[in-house]
């Protein structure tokens, strides 16, 4: 289970509340005027200009409470600064590789945890990443036209953007390299049956292939006793069905994985 559900929420044109004053309320006018958002700093008139979100970087700790009330009250959700226990949202750590954003947080935990991390991804992520990104959107149309089934597209898409892929994204030349395969190259791995037989109920202790595969799969069966913390690293749209200790389901098309406790 996870504590708080990520999201990346448009603000751009829109007003978004920010009270009080400091460094700490000036970084929270800089992130929304980053996003585009326009920033008011009166409740009453960021209320009534309709604004769904408000950040409070208020010392009194009183005040900050009695604020965060109000503006919740009047529908809006609310960052206190300092304050996780008072917030209905916490800002990440961003990395920016426009259009990519990678969002790093803590649940209010950490800042400082979660800067250190972005700083070490800083590292690895490529800035041509955001570029990447660009070109596969513009070839939408084309890869869609040449494999009009969506889980072909979709396994022909996880092939390519796989380590030592074509189209690796920790590849810096990567970008240059989406028109040529989605003109000569767009076949991905197949479908077919893979069985996992779990070591133990430690994500963890799942080798880099069967995570991947468990990250590929269309269809993922799992026998009882199979941990949720293991069947969430599948991906969040794959079918998921429950099956009896030995038993092997027909195989649909697409990538099936058959997990064993």
């Amino acid at each position: 289970m996870i504590s708080s559900l990520p999201l990346f929420h448009r603000v751009a044109g829109q007003p978004v509340i920010v009270l009080g004053s400091g460094e700490a309320a000036e970084a929270k006018r800089r992130i929304v005027e980053r996003a585009g958002g326009v920033v008011v700093d009166d409740m009453q008139e960021g209320i009534d200009k309709g604004a769904r979100l408000a950040f409070i970087a208020c010392d009194d700790p009183d005040a900050a409470q009695g604020d965060a009330i109000r503006l919740r009250c009047a529908g809006l959700l609310v960052n206190v600064v300092d304050r996780p226990e008072l917030c209905d949202f916490t800002t990440p750590s961003i990395l920016d590789r426009e259009p990519v954003l990678v969002a790093i947080g803590t649940g209010g935990a950490s800042a400082g945890l979660a800067k250190a991390l972005r700083l070490r991804l800083e590292a690895l992520l490529p800035q041509s990443l955001g570029e990447l990104a660009r070109k596969l959107g513009g070839a939408r149309s084309a890869l869609r036209e040449r494999l009009p089934d969506a889980g072909e597209r979709r396994r022909a898409l996880d092939g390519a953007l796989a380590a030592s892929g074509p189209l690796d994204p920790l590849d810096e030349n990567a970008a240059n390299c989406v028109d040529e395969w989605v003109a000569s190259g767009t076949s991905g791995r197949g479908g077919g049956v893979v069985e996992v037989v779990l070591r133990s109920a430690d994500p963890d202790d799942l080798t880099l292939r069967e995570a991947r595969l468990l990250g590929s799969a269309d269809l993922v069966a799992h026998e009882p006793g199979v941990p949720a913390s293991v069947l969430v690293r599948a991906r969040a749209d794959a079918s998921r069905v429950a099956i009896a200790t030995g038993e092997t389901p027909r195989a649909p098309d697409g990538l099936v994985v058959i997990l064993r406790a």
